[in-house]
């Protein structure tokens, strides 16, 4: 009864008025947790690389291009998962990136 049934992303300021994702994670029982991936003040030449889409919107700092990752393509890689297998789930979000420092997919969806 912990089956990923849906991932919902979106697109919200952080407590800097940055842009950054947040998503709701549902269950099959109904139950749902909510996390948001806000940047670190500080980024080091080994850390996984955030998606931002560029342009007018944000100064460039917009998360849609991130958000449409979550609500498609890793939704269709981690739905019908149980919750409770963290590691497969985790293991499975890195194959899907496919890159050593998370450059395709971004840090922010994963």
């Amino acid at each position: 009864m912990t089956a990923i049934i849906d991932i919902v992303g979106r697109e919200i300021l952080d407590s800097r008025g940055n842009p950054t994702v947040e998503v709701d994670v549902v269950l099959e029982d109904g139950s749902m947790g909510r996390a948001a991936v806000p940047s670190g003040a500080s980024t080091g030449a080994h850390e996984a690389v955030e998606l931002r889409d560029g342009g007018p919107r944000y100064l460039g700092k917009g998360v849609q291009g991130a958000v449409e990752a979550v609500n498609g393509e890793l939704f269709e890689a981690i739905g019908g998962m149980e919750a409770e297998n963290q590691i497969h789930i985790d293991q499975t979000m890195i194959e899907l990136d496919g890159t050593p420092n998370k450059s395709r997919l971004r840090a922010n969806p994963l």
